[in-house]
This record gives structure tokens, sequence and C-alpha cells, in this order.
């Protein structure tokens, strides 16, 4: 069986789905999973003196506060997922050169580890994901090799491999994440708690009807969208 998931960096639905989805995995070996690059944001500043609360407002048309209590909905759902998201200390920035770098990850068997490292950095160390140093640093405890992050950083290698990933999306009509595509037959979109991905992998497995899991809450859906 095979799981590609569409996610960025910078949505906190794709890293609780991706915990939900490894709790739900088991440790299973007959499934492969392979991430997709999505950029909720292609045009998002590398700096922005905004913090995530305020630029949340701004972008659903909400008071700072409210954002405020949105993003804490959020932190406790992942909590749910054994993880601690730091709203407050969080760094928005443009995720271009973290996709490309994953997508050099994927081509050396670490895509998993970088994603992991890069989402955990994020959300909850207060990383900012386009210094340089920060970034090596990522690829080097994921097993990647140095020279060739600092190479990809500093040029656009690995662009096209993004675009693929992310025309691909345009083609399913993918406007969310996280999404997960299933043997490339079965949608699931949204981070769906433990249970719902246990019964979508059972089923997939077991029939050749198209499956669409009920969406969970949060951003305000469970997802993140453009």
């Amino acid at each position: 069986m095979k799981i590609e998931i569409w996610s960025d960096f910078a949505c906190p639905f794709c890293y609780i789905g991706k915990k939900n989805l490894e709790q739900a995995m088991n440790g299973r070996e007959d499934v492969e999973v392979e991430f997709r690059s999505f950029e909720l944001d292609p045009n998002a500043p590398v700096e922005t003196d905004k913090s995530i609360h305020e630029l949340l407002a701004e972008k659903y048309g909400k008071t700072v506060e409210e954002a405020k209590q949105m993003n804490a909905q959020v932190g406790q759902m992942a909590e749910l997922a054994g993880l601690h998201y730091d709203f407050d200390n969080m760094k928005s920035t443009n995720t271009f050169t973290a996709h490309r770098i994953a997508q050099y990850a994927r081509s050396v068997g670490k895509e998993n580890e970088f994603m992991e490292l890069g989402m955990d950095a994020y959300f909850a160390k207060g990383a900012f994901l386009n210094d340089e140093e920060t970034l090596v640093e990522l690829a080097k405890k994921a097993g990647l090799d140095e020279t060739k992050v600092r190479e990809i950083i500093h040029s656009n290698e690995y662009l096209a491999q993004v675009r693929v990933d992310e025309t691909k999306a345009m083609e399913y009509g993918i406007n969310s994440v996280p999404f997960f595509l299933i043997d490339g037959k079965y949608a699931v979109s949204g981070a769906q708690p433990v249970e719902s991905f246990v019964s979508v992998l059972e089923r997939a497995g077991g029939t050749k009807a198209e499956i669409k899991a009920t969406q969970g809450p949060g951003c305000e859906d469970g997802s993140c969208s453009i």
C-alpha cells in the first residue's frame, strides 16, 4: 500500500495528521509513505515582523484575540496527537526552500526524517525555516549531506520536483492540506483522528470503492487552505 501525503511545513494540521497516521499504521511494513510538496502561500515573505496570531487574524478576518483562541484549539488538538505547539514563538516564513530540501531528502530515502524534524522545529521550537544554518542542522540530523544541502539552498535545484507535486495537487483538485491519497484511489482530507485512519487503511486494503473520510475540526475543518 502506498500513501502520498500533500503537506506544508507551516500547516499545523499536517503535523497532527502525520502523527495520527503513524499511530494508525502501528509499525506496518506493508505501507509506503511518500510526502508531496504543497505551499499554502507561495508568495509568503521570507521574513515578517507579524506574529502567527496576527497573520491568522488577517487571513480569516478575525481579531487577534479570536485568532489566539483558534490557535489554542489547534494546540489542544496537537496535544492529543502527542505534540506541543508553541504558537507565540512560531516564525512565519516562505517554505519553498524547505520543500526543495525535502525533495532531495526523498531522493536519498530520508524524507520522513527531514519532514519530522522540520515540522517539530517550526511548530515546537520556534525555528526559522529560512535560516541556512538552521536548515543545514536539521538536514544533518536527518542524515543528509551538508554540502549538498548548502548547494540546494543557494540554487534552484529541486525546483522542478516541487512544481511537479504542486501540479499533481492541482490536477486532483487539492486546495487544502493535509491530503492523503492511498494507492492512487482513496482520498482522505484533513487531520483525521487515529481511529479514522485505522478504518480507512482497513477498508482501502479490502475494497475498490473510493473513500473520503469525514473532516475533523480545525482551521476550521481540520485542514489549511490556500
